[in-house]
């Protein structure tokens, strides 16, 4: 199984990894790590998460205030949103 982000979800993983990394040099590297390893367990156990709306999973991600919001699609790991969690939890709805 592999994985394919929606272009807005790409650019929010983009801007999370600038973001840490302004704080402080390697944190947004440690950031990566973390969101990627969220996303491997996502496909190693795909239907492991909880059903958050519809068929949408999330999965959480580790020291940072993130989840990865994702769909299985055939053979592929869809994700929808890296979410920060202190945004409004629906934003990412119109992504479908």
């Amino acid at each position: 199984m592999n994985f394919a982000f929606h272009p807005e979800a790409e650019v929010e993983f983009s801007r999370a990894i600038e973001y840490y990394e302004d704080i402080a040099p390697g944190l947004g590297y440690d950031f990566s790590i973390e969101d990627h390893a969220s996303i491997q367990r996502s496909i190693a156990m795909p239907r492991m998460w909880p059903v958050i709306n519809d068929d949408i999973r999330r999965s959480l991600v580790k020291r940072f205030p993130y989840a990865v919001l994702y769909s299985v699609e055939n053979d592929r790991i869809f994700i929808l949103a890296v979410m920060n969690l202190h945004r409004h939890p629906d934003y990412w709805k119109e992504r479908r």
